[in-house]
């Protein structure tokens, strides 16, 4: 019999540690409210016509959820170091300033593994579509970016 192999999850050493503090906080505290929230809505009577019961239960299920999801994350994490790349190639863990062709809208992207991309604070996942046609290219390279929103062209302008 074969066994599947793992997902392997790169990500960055801080990312890694921000995965720990969220699991730390989903067994030790998390974990703890909902059990509470479920004894309170047992004591409110019949179970199936009890939705505060059965909102607390939602919630359990996702936060246990939650946690074997990171744990996996975590146990199956491929840390990024800064000098595995050369430093003039955009890759995983380096930010990436680029221009949108012709306007020249600015926009700078750390790109990260799928496990810590976080768009709002500008790091997006490997596999994104930006990500995967930067992947690889160097400062001054026009790159074409296949997005949801159709086709893009952007030049790179630094990598860091």
């Amino acid at each position: 019999m074969v066994l599947a192999t793992e997902k392997v999850f790169p990500m960055t050493l801080a990312g890694k540690e921000k995965l720990a503090q969220e699991l730390e906080y989903l067994k030790t505290v998390k974990r703890k409210e909902v059990v509470e929230r479920i004894k309170i809505a047992r004591s409110f009577g019949d179970l199936s016509e009890n939705s505060e019961y059965d909102s607390a239960k939602e919630e359990q299920a996702f936060v246990e959820g939650r946690i074997t999801t990171i744990e996996n994350m975590i146990r199956n994490a491929k840390i990024i170091e800064e000098g595995e790349v050369a430093s003039d190639t955009v890759s995983l863990g380096r930010s990436v300033t680029f221009i949108e062709l012709p306007d020249g809208d600015e926009e700078t992207y750390t790109i990260v593994g799928s496990a810590e991309a976080d768009p709002f604070e500008g790091k997006i996942s490997n596999d994104s579509p930006i990500a995967k046609s930067l992947l690889g290219r160097k400062v001054g390279d026009q790159v074409s970016v296949q997005t949801p929103g159709g086709e893009m062209s952007v030049r790179i302008v630094t990598i860091k």
